[in-house]
């Protein structure tokens, strides 16, 4: 059936969707069922950390071409057993809704954080935010740590090193690749972007992710800001992104 949603849920699900067609599906909301059969079906701080064996079968989510959107009338149609996650999206757009918001009240330069997603609006410091980069959002503070600034937009990292679980002795986690339905297994362990806005960082951290291979390649075509590590701990990064001991201040994306 067709459901009315709020104007900020409608928000979300627009945003979701232009970030499946910007990265031809590569982030797609359609993954919830697949999610949630992986073993994410809570909250994560309630979720356990080692369990039973999970029968996961490799089949492509339904895509988000299945999913029957009007924003003029804010109403959404799934087909019957098609979940949405928004979780490559929604934090990143509150982290932007967010800053503009505070920015506007305060009338000053604003940065918001919300677990790793960092956006800022209005007047930057001088040189700009300066942003510790880190696979962790939770990481503390480290002397001679990677730092670099931005003064517009938005950084996000996506990385398969933090929320993860084990079950029957194999280790998941959160970022399905939408062609198998299954937790992620290619090059890269974690993403960090920089772009015009938190929503448009997250889609491009996690997208790289997701592609795998292909990521350097599109990220520099889109030539956007990014540092990417593998599965040995070695970094790759984008032409656009600063080399150490200097920052950027330029976004975009």
């Amino acid at each position: 059936s067709t459901v009315t949603v709020s104007p900020l849920l409608a928000q979300a699900i627009a945003a979701a969707l232009l970030a499946a067609r910007a990265t031809a599906g590569a982030v797609d909301p359609t993954v919830g069922t697949a999610l949630r059969i992986a073993g994410y079906d809570r909250d994560f701080a309630a979720l356990p950390a080692d369990g039973e064996p999970l029968r996961l079968v490799a089949r492509s989510v339904p895509g988000w071409r299945a999913v029957d959107f009007d924003p003029i009338q804010r109403t959404v149609r799934l087909p019957a057993g098609v979940e949405l996650d928004l979780g490559a999206t929604a934090k990143a757009l509150a982290a932007d809704l967010a800053a503009a918001a505070a920015a506007e009240a305060a009338r000053c330069g604003v940065l918001v954080s919300l677990g790793g997603d960092v956006a800022v609006a209005g007047e930057a410091p001088t040189g700009g935010w300066s942003i510790q980069v880190e696979e962790d959002s939770g990481a503390e503070l480290r002397t001679g740590a990677e730092a670099v600034a931005i003064s517009r937009g938005g950084m996000a990292t996506s990385s398969t090193t933090v929320r993860r679980w084990r079950r029957g002795g194999v280790d998941l986690h959160h970022l399905i690749d939408p062609a198998t339905g299954l937790p992620v297994a290619g090059r890269w362990r974690s993403a960090t972007v920089a772009a015009s806005s938190c929503v448009n960082a997250n889609t491009a951290s996690t997208a790289a992710i997701v592609m795998g291979d292909r990521a350097l390649e599109w990220l520099n075509a889109a030539r956007l800001a990014a540092r990417l590590v593998d599965q040995h701990g070695h970094v790759a990064c984008t032409a656009a992104w600063p080399a150490p001991a200097s920052s950027f201040s330029r976004n975009s994306g």
